[in-house]
C-alpha cells in the first residue's frame, strides 16, 4: 500500500494515523502541494480530483477523500465498531468534520500556516464557524471522554487531526479545557506518528 500525502496535512495525518494504529505496513510518498505535485498527469491519472491523501493499493485500485479511506482501513477493527448505530454516529462526525470543520479550522490554518498570512486576515465568516465547531466540540467532550462508545474511534481521529493544530489557525484552546484533555487522550491512544507530527 502506497499512501501519497503531505505531513502538514491533517486529512493526511488522517490515514498515518489509522494505518500505524493497525500495524498496517504502508511506502509514504511525500506530495508537496505547494508545487504543484498534485495536478501532475501521473497524481490525476490515479487520483483525478488532485487532492492528498490519496491510497494506491497493491492490486491496483486507487482510493480518495481521507475519510473515506479511514473508513475502509479501519474496517474490522476497534476504530471502526460492528456495531450499526455506532458506524451511523461515527458516520455523522465524519460527515460534520468534512463539512463544519475542515473547512473552517483547516483553512484557517491553511492561510496562516501555509500562505503566512497574519491571523487578522483570515475570512470572518470562517473564523466564526471554526469558533462554533469548537464550541460543539466543548460541549460534546465535557460530558464524553470520546466521540463515540467507550475508546478512541475514527470519529476521534477525524477529529484530532486538525483540531491539534487549531492554534495555527488562530483558535484558542485555552477557554475549552475538555477539548485539551481530550487531545492528550488521543495523542497516548494513538501510535508514535502522532508524536512525529509535533503532537505529544
Amino acid at each position: 500500500m502506497k499512501i501519497y500525502g503531505d505531513l502538514m496535512s491533517g486529512n493526511c495525518l488522517k490515514v498515518r494515523y489509522v494505518a500505524d494504529h493497525l500495524g498496517l505496513a504502508y511506502e509514504w510518498i511525500p506530495i508537496d502541494i505547494m508545487r504543484g505535485e498534485t495536478r501532475t498527469a501521473d497524481y490525476l491519472a490515479r487520483f483525478p480530483a488532485g487532492q492528498v491523501p490519496g491510497v494506491a493499493f497493491p492490486d491496483g485500485r486507487c482510493l480518495a477523500q481521507s475519510n473515506a479511506i479511514i473508513r475502509y482501513l479501519a474496517r474490522g477493527s476497534a476504530l471502526l465498531p460492528d456495531d450499526p448505530w455506532a458506524q451511523a454516529k461515527i458516520d455523522e462526525w465524519l460527515f460534520w468534520e468534512q463539512y463544519s470543520h475542515e473547512p473552517t479550522i483547516a483553512v484557517c490554518r491553511f492561510h496562516m500556516r501555509y500562505k503566512g498570512e497574519p491571523a487578522e486576515t483570515r475570512d470572518p465568516k470562517k473564523v466564526a464557524g471554526g469558533e462554533a465547531a469548537l464550541d460543539l466540540m466543548e460541549r460534546h467532550l465535557t460530558t464524553a471522554d470520546w466521540f463515540v462508545g467507550e475508546a478512541v474511534s475514527i470519529a476521534d481521529v477525524t477529529l484530532f487531526a486538525y483540531t491539534q493544530f487549531a492554534d495555527e489557525g488562530g483558535f484558542d484552546l485555552a477557554a475549552r479545557p475538555a477539548i485539551r484533555a481530550w487531545l492528550t487522550r488521543c495523542g497516548e491512544a494513538l501510535p508514535t506518528s502522532a508524536t512525529v507530527a509535533g503532537v505529544a
